[in-house]
């Protein structure tokens, strides 16, 4: 049977791990829409564009990803924020590789409303957040 000093040191380590990721995501969003040069906020709320919605879904989901295996595979808290800011990057480096080199149109693609630019975009971040978080696993 646990000892309730490890039940507790682990509800703290669990604290800390996720208190940590939600800072992450927070950042993760507010930089991801400084990178896109389209106002998802603006996008979403008021025009009602699914295709925003879709592609900055993917984004966040992809990090999450990348997060939760970063986590999952950190010796540290320190080791996991390195991890994760890693994790932050690529995701960032990922919309860049899609917007100048895969789909130079997405952002008025998205824009405009159009679905199919937004699925590929959240299919693009998310597969770059699962490929991320396994080439963590060390």
């Amino acid at each position: 049977m646990a000892q309730p000093y490890d039940l507790l040191t682990g509800i703290v380590h669990f604290a800390a791990y996720f208190g940590l990721s939600l800072v992450f995501l927070i950042v993760f969003k507010f930089l991801y829409t400084m990178v896109t040069p389209h106002d998802e906020w603006k996008l979403i709320r008021e025009n009602k564009n699914v295709s925003a919605a879709i592609g900055f879904g993917g984004a966040i989901l992809g990090f999450a990803i990348a997060v939760a295996g970063a986590a999952s595979n950190s010796v540290t808290l320190i080791d996991f924020a390195t991890w994760a800011v890693v994790a932050l990057v690529a995701q960032l480096l990922a919309f860049a590789i899609i917007r100048f080199g895969f789909m130079p149109r997405i952002v008025e693609r998205i824009e405009e409303g159009e679905i199919s630019a937004g699925i590929m975009l959240a299919a693009t971040t998310i597969s770059v957040g699962v490929l991320n978080a396994a080439c963590m696993s060390y």
